[in-house]
């Protein structure tokens, strides 16, 4: 029987881990375990993860988490996608939007082959649905009186990654009955099946334990460095092992706060720019084969100054953080689980950090296990189904890059052929004569559905060899779809506040 539940490791991973496992205790099969974490005083989390997808809604509505109360407590904008600037051929046109919204019609109409026809000079995203206009006037999802976690169009949140760990951290001690140590973990002691039986700690108690989750980041200081899980490095395919990051004040207290996460191409990787309520987080990630850190500051810096000015170009402070993209070639070994930057870790791009932290947590929740000969059913199947979606996961960030026509060694390099997992390649035959749909897919819990396929693909100017012909009755429903679409975009227009307005109206109506 499972009777105690060990975390190794703090931060968004390890506190989620906590509110995941100890709010869903009703579901799991005669145990109710207590759970622990160990967070190392000496080690400070990351916190660069600042978006999300529209699964965290569901995430914090069941630890427990009231959303307005987030929202006040952790600098919480509203997220309706991402943007891309200067990801095909870098001039001032070229943008696009991945929107959150499933295109209405979507499962019913082959709204790619409508839009070839009918108007393949307008943006996709624009065509099937109202989310990138909304996106452009910076509105908000909701409106004031919608309730909370509902949305008039889909959202995830973007969020100060370390007031998110605090306000998990609270709630978890103080509702859900998490048991807190600040120490550092010097030693393992293991059973005859080299399963981990307790832990020995720097000032507190060896800690005995049925199952532990090793949230240590980069550290990854069980499943590396206790069980030396190997490592598949993803560098010849996504190239990107650096960042620099940074926070910027707002100019101006009432400036309206992006609807979306602005993803702009650069010399040898992409700025991102999240804006929060009172800061806008910024930052650059690049291959540092294709650049030094002394170009990307400069890339970083010259950003900063066309985006804000040249007083805080100079003058903020930037830290780096260096990392190999990849993933374990397991995740779930005896009785440790790897959860979060320990599984593996990726640049900041379409948020899929927090994503796959979820879906570990929901795959253990819904299935927990019984004892050591259930969990050793259990971890393989884990172990396949993540191997799948972590290839998911490079698969479509590789795709970004794929169509640029961009002339730095960086984006060549990118776009070469030797660089592409054949699995994508297999995918880019059949989407020339057919639209990514979900028999593409195989799993019922996909890190990135099928629509996300068509946003980016689409966005990106992809045009298939061979283009469909659609029967008068469909042509009509594609031409209902559009027309309303676009009647939408102007009543959502008018209807939806600001982002900026509802984080403030909501604010205000927390005690």
């Amino acid at each position: 029987m499972i009777e105690h539940v060990v975390i190794v490791g703090g931060g968004t991973a390890g506190w989620l881990s906590a509110g995941m496992i100890a709010a869903n205790k009703h579901k799991y099969s005669n145990s109710t375990p207590k759970i622990t974490l160990i967070e190392s005083p000496n080690i400070k989390t990351l916190g660069v993860g600042e978006g999300t997808w529209p699964s965290m809604r569901n995430t914090l509505q069941q630890i427990g988490i009231n959303e307005r109360e987030f929202i006040k407590s952790c600098n919480v904008s509203l997220k309706q996608g991402s943007q891309f600037k200067g990801w095909r051929d870098g001039s001032i046109q070229d943008s696009y939007y991945h929107p959150f919204i499933t295109p209405p019609g979507y499962y019913e109409c082959d709204l790619h082959t409508h839009w070839q026809s009918l108007a393949p000079e307008m943006p996709f995203a624009d065509f099937v649905s109202v989310q990138s206009c909304v996106c452009d006037h910076k509105k908000a999802p909701k409106q004031f009186a919608t309730p909370d976690y509902a949305g008039v169009t889909n959202y995830g949140y973007h969020l100060d990654a370390s007031k998110f760990a605090e306000l998990l951290k609270d709630h978890c001690t103080d509702k859900l009955n998490v048991n807190y140590i600040c120490d550092d973990v010097i030693g393992v002691n293991t059973d005859d099946n080299n399963n981990i039986t307790s832990l020995v700690l720097a000032k507190h108690d060896e800690l005995h334990l049925d199952l532990v989750i090793d949230c240590s980041g980069m550290h990854s200081l069980l499943i590396d460095k206790h069980y030396g899980v190997e490592f598949q490095r993803c560098d010849d395919v996504l190239f990107n092992d650096s960042a620099l990051a940074t926070h910027l004040p707002y100019s101006d207290d009432n400036e309206q706060i992006e609807s979306a996460t602005v993803a702009t191409a650069q010399e040898a990787g992409w700025t991102w720019d999240i804006g929060l309520q009172t800061r806008r987080g910024v930052g650059y990630t690049y291959s540092s084969r294709h650049s030094t850190d002394e170009q990307a500051e400069q890339v970083l810096r010259d950003y900063i100054r066309k985006t804000s000015n040249d007083r805080l170009a100079q003058s903020v402070d930037v830290r780096k953080i260096s990392f190999t993209p990849g993933y374990r070639k397991q995740f779930w070994v005896k009785n440790c689980l790897a959860v979060g930057m320990s599984a593996g870790f990726f640049e900041p791009l379409e948020a899929s950090a927090l994503a796959m932290v979820e879906l570990s947590l929901t795959m253990l929740t819904e299935e927990f296990p019984v004892d050591h000969n259930h969990m050793t059913m259990l971890s393989e199947r884990f172990n396949n189904r993540f191997t799948y979606r972590w290839q998911r996961v490079v698969d479509f960030l590789k795709l970004h890059y794929l169509f640029n026509t961009r002339d730095e060694p960086y984006w060549v390099d990118a776009r070469d052929d030797q660089s592409t997992p054949n699995s994508l390649k297999q995918l880019l035959q059949i989407w020339q004569y057919q639209a990514p749909n979900r028999h593409d897919l195989t799993q019922n819990e996909e890190v990135f559905p099928s629509a996300s396929y068509q946003y980016v693909l689409y966005g990106l100017g992809f045009i298939p060899k061979v283009s469909k012909t659609l029967s008068l009755a469909q042509q009509q429903q594609a031409q209902r779809l559009f027309q309303q679409n676009r009647e939408n975009q102007s009543r959502f227009i008018q209807a939806l506040p600001g982002n900026r307005e509802l984080v403030t109206h909501i604010k205000s109506k927390v005690a």
